[in-house]
This record gives structure tokens, sequence and C-alpha cells, in this order.
């Protein structure tokens, strides 16, 4: 009886020890790492002011690391002779530099601070959400602990992120395939009121006369005029306040002024349309939704306890 009563007592102290290893919490850092906040605030803010558009595609780079297969880091790795890595999936090969940089920066300092104890995972978390409210939009708690995955394949993440050719239908249900109702999908959306879209992702919808402002489709006609020999070529999802997180992009989607196929069809499907008019009217509610669902997305499939690692370089596995 005796070993049968030890055996138990071992599993749940194990068990006891892997929930608390697995857990969350909005001070992780605290003892282990007691100026993660500070080293995070000033990396982010040097980065920011040097290079504004950084908010933006640090967002971007969130997106696209969490919604295929959780906020674990993967999208930071880089492919090796033997991998393709997800930054190298086609749908990637348009992320900006800035915000790895940024990543890189902020690891690089924590590394000198508190080795091998901050993931990239969190350093990414984190640095989506202050640079969110940095340019006016909501503030949401961030909580920490997350581990790093050990892998990351091109392969693993098609078909798993919005492109600019999808239909209303087939994002509703990519949404909804990782529990996001469509409400939550058009706040999420509104991420667009900052950033910049390049020209051949909208280019060939230019034409469609019932979409866009003709005002609006004639410049940028003009500004997407060489775009096939200059690929580089860009503009922003917001062209009122460009650089401010506010409710301007949904208010812009009435007017004809939304940039990509996406865009027009939140605000022509009757699925979605109804939230483009209470976040055009209302942009606290825009911002309450926000950031729930970002707190939500923050920690959607995440990597805790054995299940990662705590990666000494944000751009490989150890």
């Amino acid at each position: 009886m005796a070993p049968l009563s030890l055996l138990v007592v071992l599993f749940l102290l194990s068990s006891a020890a892997l929930l608390c290893e697995s857990r969350l919490s909005l001070d992780y850092y605290s003892k282990t790492c007691p100026s993660f906040s500070k080293i995070m605030q000033d990396t982010i803010t040097n980065k920011q002011i040097t290079n504004p558009t950084t908010a933006a595609g640090t967002l971007r780079l969130f997106f696209h690391d969490c919604l295929p297969n959780g906020c674990d880091g993967s999208i930071l790795i880089s492919s090796t002779a033997f991998n393709k890595a997800e930054r190298d999936a086609d749908i990637n090969l348009s992320l900006p530099g800035d915000p790895f940089d940024l990543i890189v920066r902020a690891k690089t300092a924590l590394e000198l601070s508190c080795p091998n104890t901050v993931s990239c995972a969190d350093i990414l978390a984190v640095a989506a959400r202050d640079l969110v409210t940095m340019v006016g939009g909501p503030y949401y708690n961030v909580y920490l602990g997350r581990k790093d995955s050990t892998f990351s394949e091109a392969s693993s993440i098609e078909g798993k992120l919005p492109n600019p050719n999808m239909d209303m239908s087939q994002i509703i249900n990519l949404f909804a395939a990782r529990g996001f109702s469509i409400q939550e999908m058009v706040a999420l959306s509104g991420a667009h009121t900052i950033g910049f879209s390049h020209c051949k992702e909208f280019s060939s919808n230019i034409g469609n006369g019932t979409l866009y402002n003709p005002r609006f489709a004639q410049a940028l006609k003009q500004a997407c005029s060489d775009y096939p020999k200059n690929p580089t070529l860009s503009v922003f999802n917001d062209i009122m306040t460009p650089n401010k997180f506010d409710n301007l992009y949904f208010q812009n989607l009435p007017k004809g002024l939304g940039l990509l196929k996406s865009d027009h069809g939140l605000y022509n499907d009757p699925r979605t349309r109804p939230f483009v008019d209470l976040y055009a009217k209302d942009q606290n509610k825009f911002f309450k939704d926000f950031a729930r669902a970002m707190q939500k997305l923050s920690v959607y499939g995440i990597k805790t306890g054995r299940k990662g690692e705590i990666r000494r370089r944000c751009d490989a596995v150890n």
C-alpha cells in the first residue's frame, strides 16, 4: 500500500509543479528579471522614435506569429540549408525588417541583464502591446510566461493567414477555426488603422468602380503605376491618420477609401458591416473590443512548461 501512496503523492507533486510552470502571470519576471519592463520600454521607445513605421510592422509580425499556430515566436526563426522557416513563406516575405530588429535588440539587452530567462514570444507580445499604446491605441494586459517554439516550417502556415484575395467567408472561417467571433475579427482588422500595404496586394482591384471612391482610385493608380518595376511601392492603409491608432479606418470604409479587397469586404458583407458601423461611430467601443481581442489572441496556442524553450537567440533554436 505504501508504494501506491508514494506514487500518488509523486504524481500530485509533479502535476502541481507542471501547473505552476505552465501558469502565465502579469508579474512572471518580477523576481527572475526585475529590469524586464524598463529594458522593453527603453528599447521600444528608441526604435519607434528612430523608425516610426516600427509600430505597424511589429503589430503585423505579432499577428503573423500568433494566428497560424499560436504565439510561440516561430515567425522569428531564420531558415537554414535544411529547413525553410515560416518567415520565408510567400505570405511573410513582405514583413518589414524593423520589427525583427526590435526583437533582436530587446533580446540582446535582456540576455545581458538576465540570461536565458525571457522568451522571444513574450518579447514580441509585449512589444506589440506597448507600440499600439505608444501610437494612441488602447492598453491591455499581457500575461507572461510563454515558451518559444523549437521549430518553424513555412509549410505549416499554408492557408492559416488572411491574404488580400480571400473573400469574407474565408476570412470569417479562418478566425472561427481559432475560436474568434465575427465581431472579434472585425475589431482585430482595425489594426489596419496604422501601417501600409504593397501595391501588388490591391492594384488588380483598383479598376472595380463599385468598390473605390473614384478620386481615391485615380490617386492609387498614380501611386502604384511603377509597381511592376518597383515591388516595394506601398500606400498607407488609413490615408487620413496613417500613424495614429484610431477609428478612422472604419470611418473610411463607407466612403470607398478602403485599400484591400478584405477592407471593402468588411463594409459590404452584411455579417460584418454592423460592426464596422459601430466602430466608426464609437472609438471607445472599438478600443475596448480591440484590446479584449488582442489579449485573447496573445494567449492563443501558446507553449508553456516543457512544451517549448527559452531561446538564447530569437532567430535560431537552441
